[in-house]
């Protein structure tokens, strides 16, 4: 009697299993191929028009469309076919990539070619990281949910390390059209691979009326809005993962290069072996984060690590403080080191099981607006953070920023992290 129930167990294990390896070639691939290009291309806008203004727009044209287009992509992964849209946007982007090698063989390829291109790709990049995003809960069970984020952290960690020398390599090797087209075939199996994957294989409790059906734009928006504002819950660990990502940018993500580069006047080599130390430290902390939440409750936990983030932005302005003292390059670099992986591991720490705890508890028919409206008010406040560093910086010592950044912080959270109060269990988490 006994023996069908486990039959079925072991089918959806290796249904689970299948999900689990093709969910991390298909994002390889792609997220490789997105690092790479992106790094390749601000090389050939520099080299093709010789303009740092030129570059800022290709830039831009990578984030703004994904600040405005966020909220409406969450409307779409909550009313469609999850799987249909992150497949059609990846093969979009394929297809794009190759229409660009083509038409780039017979007009050239211009600026403004370049333009449209990364507008169009940074369009179909939305919707296809909203709705992988939302839809992963169904993709795995919830005790394999936190192990897939984690994969997707460092598969994210590693290609932020390997993009910039993957691309300086491509660069110097390849014809740029040439990687365009490699980069084209990349996303289409990339699309491929997702074709195979069970966006169903988990399903979870949702109201069918607010899933499907007719959409509203505004009125879809302020449902997902207002089902974030009554989960105190969540809402508290939105607002925690947005000032996050506002000191970072105001203490870290602009300060540290200005200091390095700058003020202690250190290479372009040393500054680069200080910013690799942040994605290794992210790997590490997406390696150890399930041990840890296993023997630490995560209240208490984010506590300490919120703390610990506040007191290495704090030191990031110590060395330049203590200009008047000599010190060797090797003390700049292995202390700038040490601090960015740190950071990273924390980060990581903080930012894994707060995905896993909201994409369990938002149900399917909210999570792809929750999250999109999560992702839309984070970047948006990240370059706010920056210009606000960038202009301080003109008229206040460079020490000031992390300094004054961490301190906030650290106030922030000795009255926000008593708020947060959620609990991951082994339970949730096995192997």
């Amino acid at each position: 009697m006994n023996a069908l129930p486990i039959s079925i167990s072991g089918e959806k294990d290796r249904h689970e299993r299948k999900n689990l390896f093709l969910y991390s070639t298909g994002k390889t691939v792609s997220i490789f191929g997105t690092a790479i290009y992106n790094f390749t291309l601000g090389l050939y806008v520099l080299k093709l028009t010789g303009s740092a203004l030129s570059f800022a727009v290709t830039l831009i044209l990578g984030i703004i469309p994904m600040i405005l287009m966020n909220p409406f992509a969450g409307v779409m992964a909550d009313k469609f076919n999850k799987k249909t849209i992150v497949v059609s946007m990846d093969l979009a982007n394929g297809v794009l990539l190759v229409f660009v090698y083509v038409l780039s063989n017979i007009v050239g390829l211009h600026l403004f070619l370049i333009y449209a291109t990364t507008f169009l790709m940074t369009l179909f990049t939305t919707f296809f990281g909203v709705g992988l995003e939302a839809a992963k809960p169904n993709m795995v069970s919830e005790k394999r949910l936190m192990n897939m984020n984690s994969i997707s952290k460092i598969i994210d960690s590693v290609a932020t390390i390997m993009g910039p020398v993957l691309g300086g390599m491509v660069f110097a090797i390849f014809d740029i059209k040439t990687f365009i087209i490699i980069n084209g075939i990349s996303f289409i199996f990339s699309g491929f691979s997702m074709m195979f994957i069970n966006f169903k294989l988990f399903k979870h409790h949702s109201n069918e009326e607010s899933s499907g059906g007719n959409i509203h734009i505004i009125r879809d928006i302020k449902d997902g809005f207002h089902y974030l504002l009554e989960r105190k819950s969540i809402m508290n660990l939105f607002i925690l993962l947005i000032t996050l990502n506002f000191f970072l940018g105001f203490a870290v993500t602009i300060p540290l290069p200005y200091i390095i580069n700058t003020v202690l006047e250190l290479g372009s080599k040393e500054f680069g072996m200080i910013h690799a130390a942040f994605p290794v430290g992210m790997i590490l902390g997406a390696v150890l984060v399930k041990k840890i939440t296993k023997r630490i409750s995560y209240s208490s936990l984010l506590t300490y690590l919120s703390f610990s983030l506040s007191i290495f932005m704090i030191i990031i302005g110590f060395p330049v403080m203590l200009e008047g003292f000599p010190l060797q390059p090797i003390f700049y670099i292995v202390f700038y080191s040490a601090v960015m992986f740190f950071i990273g591991t924390i980060v990581a720490l903080i930012d894994i099981p707060i995905s896993f705890f909201m994409q369990k508890e938002i149900p399917d028919e909210y999570r792809g607006r929750v999250i999109s409206m999560g992702i839309s008010i984070g970047k948006t406040m990240l370059p706010m953070a920056m210009l606000t560093s960038g202009v301080l910086l003109n008229l206040l010592p460079s020490y000031f920023m992390p300094i004054a950044g961490g301190m906030l912080f650290l106030l922030f959270n000795l009255r926000s992290t008593t708020k947060v109060n959620i609990e991951i269990t082994s339970e949730k988490i096995g192997a």
